[in-house]
């Protein structure tokens, strides 16, 4: 089976982007001559082929709709509601394949195409039943999940110690006692993206230490997600780089694909996991998993939710960047991510769904501003609004230690004994983190090759997408 490709099929720039009018616009290739619709409204952009699924004929604008959202076929008269790639007659026959659409830094966008769309498809497995306890989900902290398939234990992006992007983030649940023992004796690890609460060289520092040869798997994305490997001198001798949409046998019932994210595709990934035909998907922290083309009615869904990076807008200061402007712009954008997670749910159908991968908290003293402002959704509140909008759909919130026993909860929906809460008594936030230790080791890395050379910071920021900026850094020293 081929790897998984995303193309792009038309560019265009920041002038022909900006000419791009409300509504349905035509678009050809300059390059091969393909015909390519582009739909803009406030809410962003979609994007497809010109061409019907019934026999490949070419749409035109559809004049009979007053609201320009729907094209019509010259060879049959079908029509397709392009803001929502379905097709109105015949109705509920097809949707329209949807190509995604990458907003460039310079103000252009591209169309990319992603081959195979669907490559979970490929082979496809009639589920068994699955008897209790089975397959266990056990949630340790923020985005790490121990999942127990039959007699083998998968661990996903293993945060338990340590801070995260420096000291800006640090974990709000306290992991169980023995999560360093589980993923010590994880058969297999999958890590997502390169970023520190995902990638936490802290954590895998001690495993590395009691064993360096367990298996680490990750996609292989442009931007390698260790790329810092030997600089650290975490010693991991087994690291996996798996092609995008290739299903990777384990044994007979176990095997597991990732896919690329459409907005970050040279960062990002997702991950499904398949036993004995059941599905668990998994889309960490991605923008739009696969492009916006993910599997429906899987037995679990887990995604992020929170919200609430701390970079943008919380680092600026000055012009419009006032207290209230930025706690307005975090209120909204906490809004939409909220609404559109939900939506995403809704639209995917999953048995059950679990939001994780938001569980941090801007602990050390010095941040205490953003912390106060930077507000995040909670899961409480995005498990309601799923519940309120898709009722069959079970929610679970992840304490440290929970337990969902996949097999019951699929059987028996409303058996509560499905999900184990940890004890009573066992603690469950975070009250202290050892904050000396770790901003003395950074505060160390003054002496680093880096800062011995001003234009690698100019480097820096010319590479993470700064353009058209009049940007000042201020640097503040601790002494």
């Amino acid at each position: 089976m081929a790897a998984q490709t995303a193309k792009v099929v038309l560019s265009l720039d920041a002038e022909a982007a900006g000419l791009l009018k409300r509504g349905v616009n035509f678009k050809k290739s300059s390059e091969d001559g393909t015909c390519y619709i582009i739909y803009k409204s406030p809410k962003g952009f979609r994007a497809c082929r010109n061409q019907c699924k019934h026999q490949g004929g070419l749409f035109i604008k559809d004049i009979e709709d007053l609201n320009g959202r729907t094209v019509k076929c010259t060879k049959h008269n079908w029509r397709l509601n392009v803001s929502t790639m379905k097709y109105m007659n015949p109705p509920d026959s097809f949707l329209q394949d949807e190509l995604e659409v990458e907003m460039l830094v310079d103000g252009g966008l591209q169309l990319v195409e992603l081959k195979p769309e669907d490559p979970w498809l490929v082979d496809p497995r009639e589920p068994l039943e699955l008897k209790d306890g089975e397959v266990k989900v056990t949630y340790l902290t923020h985005a790490c999940m121990e999942v127990q398939l039959g007699q083998r234990r998968f661990m996903f992006d293993p945060w338990l110690t340590g801070p995260a992007f420096a000291r800006g983030w640090w974990l709000l649940h306290e992991p169980p006692a023995d999560a360093l023992d589980k993923l010590c004796k994880a058969d297999l690890i999958y890590i997502s993206h390169m970023h520190s609460d995902h990638l936490s060289y802290p954590t895998l520092k001690v495993l590395s230490e009691r064993r360096p040869d367990v298996p680490i798997y990750v996609g292989d994305t442009s931007r390698p997600v260790f790329w810092y490997l030997a600089q650290s001198q975490v010693m991991l001798t087994n690291i996996n780089v798996v092609p995008f949409g290739v299903w990777q046998n384990i044994d007979e019932h176990l095997r597991f694909m990732i896919l690329m994210d459409g907005v970050h595709p040279e960062m990002d990934t997702c991950i499904i996991v398949e036993y004995k035909g059941h599905k668990i998907l998994n889309t960490v922290d991605c923008t739009r998993p696969n492009g916006g083309r993910l599997p429906e009615k899987v037995d679990l869904m887990m995604s992020d939710f929170a919200g609430g990076a701390s970079g943008f807008p919380m680092t600026f200061y000055g012009g419009k960047y006032t207290d209230s402007w930025k706690a307005e712009f975090i209120k909204n954008e906490r809004k939409k991510l909220l609404n559109y997670k939900a939506s995403l749910v809704k639209s995917l159908q999953p048995r059950i769904y679990c939001p994780f991968a938001g569980y941090f908290v801007e602990a050390h003293p010095s941040d205490r501003c953003i912390k106060n402002t930077n507000v995040k959704n909670s899961a409480e509140d995005l498990n309601a609004l799923i519940n309120s909008q898709a009722p069959d759909i079970r929610t679970w919130t992840p304490k440290p230690g929970a337990v969902l026993d996949l097999g019951l909860a699929l059987r028996e929906p409303l058996n509560r004994a499905a999900i184990t809460d940890p004890p009573t008594g066992v603690k469950i936030y975070k009250d202290w983190w050892d904050f000396d230790f770790y901003v003395e080791e950074l505060n160390g890395a003054i002496s680093s090759e880096i800062f011995k050379h001003h234009s690698w910071i100019q480097f820096y920021y010319t590479w993470a997408g700064f353009r058209h900026y009049n940007l000042v850094v201020r640097l503040i020293s601790a002494s």
